[in-house]
């Protein structure tokens, strides 16, 4: 070896930084919440809220056995396109997943009690991954409090 050559140490194993840029979570994990969040708002948005708004025929007859009529059909409606909208909005997110869980818990009363149909356990399951949100995204929640009380 020469004389201006250091000795290189061995290196048992080496660690990598965690790639979490601020946050205690995984960027896996945030993206797969972020993932979920576009999924599920897409659902409610698409899937839930517009077959109401365009008073789609199965909507209608769904919302007839109910009693509601075209008012509630269009009110439901818009709360799941609000909320679906809302999951796409980093500081909304977690207001709109609990906002969702609780119509969930109401068209779950509504599926036992009145229209006793094949898909009674579709809310339940859909409280599942906005619980995860509204746990995840906490903190968005605290932040939203802070501006609006800033505001007032």
């Amino acid at each position: 070896m020469s004389e201006t050559a250091a000795p290189v140490p061995a290196v048992s194993h080496i660690t990598p930084a965690p790639a979490t840029s601020g946050t205690s979570r995984p960027r896996s994990a945030r993206i797969s919440l972020t993932a979920l969040q576009i999924v599920l708002g897409l659902f409610y948005a698409i899937a839930s809220a517009l077959p109401k708004l365009i008073a789609h025929p199965s909507a209608v007859e769904a919302f007839d056995k109910l009693g509601w009529g075209h008012t509630g059909m269009y009110v439901i409606g818009a709360l799941e396109l609000a909320g679906g909208i809302a999951l796409l909005v980093p500081l909304l997110d977690s207001v709109a997943a609990v906002a969702l869980s609780a119509l969930m818990v109401g068209a779950f009363i509504v599926n036992v009690t009145v229209i006793h149909g094949p898909y009674v356990a579709t809310p339940l399951i859909l409280i599942l991954p906005l619980a995860l949100i509204a746990w995840a995204r906490r903190s968005h929640t605290t932040e939203l409090l802070r501006l609006v009380r800033r505001r007032v």
